[in-house]
């Protein structure tokens, strides 16, 4: 029996990550990213994905919400779509939930946004069936996502293809944090339940996890050796999390624990940057980027770092990635490798290859980093 998939967008999904709002949530932040100069990626995304699964189920069939939020974005592609008739969207969460609950019978609703578009996904869902997530969000601490667009597309296509070869899990968790105090610097994350998701290790993120205790001092050792080896006029690009952090308390500063700084010869030059602030202070110059990886999925670049551009990203490479975590947090990966989603594919698969990974002064891990 062929399953039934619905797709579903939220157009401004991770709208806030580029300029430094650490989320999306509510129309005042949609307004603010936006006057800031935020640029939509979550119906490219989609896309992406979508795309990928039309090259290997040419007419693939799915349902469809109507203009941005899904029509729009897959118009063109080879694939037969059943358009729901909505009304004209205003992209809110009533919008991701109306249009969800219109999608009667399905087993599958792929959609393109973050934590709270999984949170409203999961409110609407018909009884039964499973989510996949595109990852478009800025945080996107759920167990409901794929690695990337691409990796959503394949395991789509093998879902289609061969359904009962799929396995299934029933307690993906749907995991959201309080964006005002997350701004406010207080992490606050929440288990608002569980979803059902298709079961693939090598396509799907784990749910996000904490870190672990007793690491401290070799976290501390770690990031004064990174500091020791700072070369002058080269930006060094602060990620956010405690463990990059622990780099920017080394040279004395406060660290944006949830936002991007920067560094240049051991001097605090830019706090809580954005992606243009970025561009300028780099200018024409040397990058490396200081990065940390989330507990349990092993981003280091694409999950709650999209402050930091592709342009600036590729400028660094493989060699220019300093990341540092501790022994403890490596063991508790979901897989064992490190994951980067920087939107754009051809540079996600420049930065493949092994990486080393510090976790105290004198000690790395070598680890490979892929993108899904």
């Amino acid at each position: 029996m062929s399953m039934r998939v619905g797709l579903v967008i939220n157009p401004v999904a991770g709208l806030g990550g580029s300029v430094g709002l650490k989320g999306t949530d509510g129309r005042e932040t949609v307004a603010e990213a936006l006057r800031r100069g935020a640029v939509a990626q979550a119906g490219a995304r989609a896309r992406r994905a979508v795309a990928v699964l039309t090259r290997s189920n040419p007419g693939a069939h799915l349902v469809v919400a109507p203009g941005e939020m899904g029509a729009a974005q897959v118009a063109d592609l080879p694939l037969a779509a059943d358009i729901l008739e909505l009304g004209k969207p205003t992209f809110t969460a009533e919008d991701t939930r109306k249009a969800v609950a219109a999608m009667k019978g399905a087993d599958l609703i792929l959609f393109a946004g973050g934590d709270g578009t999984a949170r409203d996904v999961a409110a609407a869902l018909p009884e039964g069936a499973g989510m996949l997530g595109i990852p478009c969000g800025v945080k996107m601490h759920s167990g409901v996502f794929a690695l990337s667009p691409e990796g959503a597309g394949h395991l789509l296509a093998g879902l289609l293809a061969a359904p009962e070869r799929i396995q299934w899990r029933e307690d993906a968790e749907i995991m959201d944090i309080d964006e005002a105090a997350l701004r406010a610097g207080h992490l606050s994350p929440h288990l608002y339940g569980y979803a059902r998701v298709p079961q693939a290790r090598t396509r799907m993120q784990a749910a996000k996890g904490g870190a672990r205790r007793n690491s401290a001092a070799a976290l501390e050792e770690a990031a004064q050796a990174i500091v020791s080896e700072m070369a002058e006029d080269v930006l060094y690009i602060v990620g956010p999390g405690s463990s990059a952090g622990a780099v920017t308390k080394a040279l004395g500063f406060t660290p944006t624990v949830l936002g991007v700084d920067a560094i240049r010869n051991r001097e605090m030059v830019a706090r809580d940057a954005t992606a243009g602030m970025l561009r300028e202070l780099a200018g024409e110059g040397e990058v490396q980027l200081v990065l940390g990886v989330t507990g349990q999925q092993g981003f280091v670049l694409g999950r709650g770092n999209q402050q930091i551009p592709p342009d600036l990203i590729r400028r660094a490479g493989l060699n220019g990635l300093i990341i540092l975590a501790t022994e403890e947090k490596l063991s508790a990966l979901a897989t064992p490798r490190l994951w980067v989603d920087t939107g754009e594919p051809d540079l996600d698969a420049n930065l493949a290859g092994f990486v080393r990974v510090r976790t105290d002064a004198n000690k790395f891990m070598m680890i490979r980093l892929g993108s899904g």
